[in-house]
């Protein structure tokens, strides 16, 4: 499958911003969807993870309360709401993909990944 991210930006401290991924190639609906974060400098992290029928949710300590993840099988999209934005947040923001059925915290279980999309939230 092939992965499209967007809707990054610059935002400042407080603001929000949602991603979108767009999906080609095949369904998603046997794919656990995951959005990573690479800060400057900085390795890969997880932020994001979301089951198949957008039931089962996973999330990074730093973003729960803040960051919602859903999913449109349908319309072979997963988006990222990110609300209360904060400069720590600022990062290339990756979407991936892949057929297992437990979401996984380490990046290098997906094998499909979108280009990135950068994220810069100013104080």
């Amino acid at each position: 499958v092939q992965l499209q991210a967007f809707g990054g930006g610059l935002v400042q401290a407080g603001g929000s911003l949602r991603l979108s991924c767009v999906a080609s190639g095949r369904a998603i609906n046997r794919h656990i969807m995951a959005w990573f974060r690479q800060p400057p400098g900085k390795e890969r992290e997880f932020v994001a993870g979301i089951g198949w029928t957008g039931i089962r949710l996973h999330y990074a300590d730093s973003v729960k309360g803040r960051f919602t993840v859903s999913r449109d099988n349908a319309k072979l999209m997963v988006t990222l709401q990110m609300n209360n934005l904060k400069p720590e947040d600022t990062a290339v923001y990756f979407c991936a993909a892949d057929q297992s059925y437990k979401v996984r915290y380490d990046y290098e279980q997906y094998h499909s990944w979108g280009q990135g999309t950068m994220v810069t939230v100013s104080s």
